[in-house]
């Protein structure tokens, strides 16, 4: 799916498609997730789902492994680890190419790097090399969770991640029930950070577990 696309796609998704239509953040056991990448669309399909997003950290190895790689449910996603002004945060990256060798250089070299927290916290990335990485193999490049970066503004944090080509950010995320202790912002300021940048707005529900327990906040 082209860059052009996969934007003007994503600016039709409504409110109240998320989560039960649309889930962009999803985690299979190829990373740090409980259940089989095909189990996960499967089960998407028999909840009637539009698109959802698997988006693994730092690996693309469930869609090059799936019998499902180009059904039309999925949007091809991935979730790096990257670190910037002294804050971890994720960079999702959507309807890229998959087959990008440039891609595929950045993702995790082994299963450690896709499961381990601190193994993943040393091999972060800068987000400016993953940007522009994503941008080349097609894609976009959101900010996840926002609400749970380590910084004194996030609107300032947004913005200077915008200077290095971002091109949205997930507002549309159930901060009540995942990563409450450490919710550094208000659940309302994402969306007044898109506004303010224009930038495109997502969701997901960042599972772990199962389909079954994504819930509309």
């Amino acid at each position: 799916m082209q860059q052009m696309n996969i934007k003007e796609l994503f600016l039709n998704f409504q409110k109240e498609d998320f989560f039960s239509k649309i889930n962009l953040h999803i985690h299979s056991n190829f990373s740090d997730g409980e259940k089989d990448f095909d189990f996960l669309v499967e089960q998407a399909k028999k909840l009637n789902m539009k698109y959802i997003s698997i988006t693994d950290h730092n690996t693309i190895k469930g869609y090059l492994n799936s019998k499902y790689e180009n059904d039309p449910i999925l949007i091809k996603g991935v979730e790096f680890d990257c670190f910037y002004k002294m804050s971890l945060l994720h960079i999702l990256g959507y309807g890229i190419d998959i087959k990008n060798e440039k891609l595929k250089e950045i993702c995790a070299k082994n299963e450690k790097e896709t499961k381990n927290d601190l193994i993943r916290l040393f091999k972060s990335r800068h987000p400016k090399k993953v940007i522009e990485i994503i941008h080349e193999a097609g894609g976009i490049a959101v900010l996840a969770h926002p609400c749970c970066c380590n910084v004194f503004s996030l609107n300032n944090f947004v913005k200077s991640l915008k200077n290095l080509g971002l091109d949205g950010i997930e507002t549309y995320y159930p901060y009540d029930r995942f990563r409450g202790i450490i919710k550094f912002s208000s659940r309302q300021l994402p969306f007044k950070i898109a506004k303010n940048f224009n930038l495109i707005e997502t969701g997901g529900s960042d599972e772990h577990k199962d389909l079954l327990n994504h819930a509309l906040h």
